[in-house]
């Protein structure tokens, strides 16, 4: 078979695939009287979260930790500070990694990541669905942030190395890079 009908035969293969998980999903909220269970969204992250600091203050700035969970940062006590996407795309935050948030008086956010994560490099496909740009990767559909798609010119269909926790089951990755549009075969590496 040559490349472009095996690429044909995997578009068909994925819009089926896509195709059921949407009439399965249908079917199990009909099931449910209309609201779907709750699934995991992702890693645990508690385990990172009870070894954060509480609140501090260093002269007039107030210093939070917490850990990105690939939109924001979550405190020890479970409330959320938003994390720039362009930061975040540029600093190729994974869910898992502590960052350090100092606000200062006047309400200017500074994060700083303190705690980077182990991580996984895979390669997949960029997709976009239902509102979000996700890579398809090792049987699984990660998002990725837009700032990260736009920053890299990054297309539907393009071949994309994300970076993912080694650790934790995540929905979120950062994108490391588009690769070459003629580039063939790639494998799983350690960051």
């Amino acid at each position: 078979m040559q490349n472009s009908s095996k690429l044909v035969a995997i578009k068909e293969l994925l819009e089926a695939a896509e195709t059921s998980l949407k009439s399965a999903k249908k079917m199990l909220n009909d099931l449910n009287g209309g609201s779907l269970p709750q699934t995991d969204k992702g890693g645990d992250f508690s385990s990172i979260s009870d070894g954060l600091s509480e609140h501090t203050k260093e002269g007039d700035d107030t210093i939070v930790e917490g850990v990105f969970n690939g939109q924001f940062m979550t405190d020890k006590h479970g409330k959320e500070y938003p994390v720039p996407a362009n930061y975040a795309s540029k600093s190729k935050l994974v869910p898992g990694d502590v960052l350090k948030l100092t606000i200062k008086p006047d309400g200017t956010f500074l994060y700083k990541q303190i705690g980077p994560t182990d991580r996984l490099r895979i390669i997949g496909t960029l997709t976009f669905e239902d509102g979000q740009y996700k890579v398809i990767a090792s049987g699984k559909a990660y998002k990725v942030l837009l700032a990260s798609v736009t920053y890299f010119k990054g297309e539907v269909g393009d071949k994309v190395t994300i970076i993912i926790p080694a650790a934790q089951n995540s929905e979120w990755s950062a994108i490391e890079n588009i690769l070459p549009k003629d580039s063939e075969e790639y494998e799983i590496s350690e960051y």
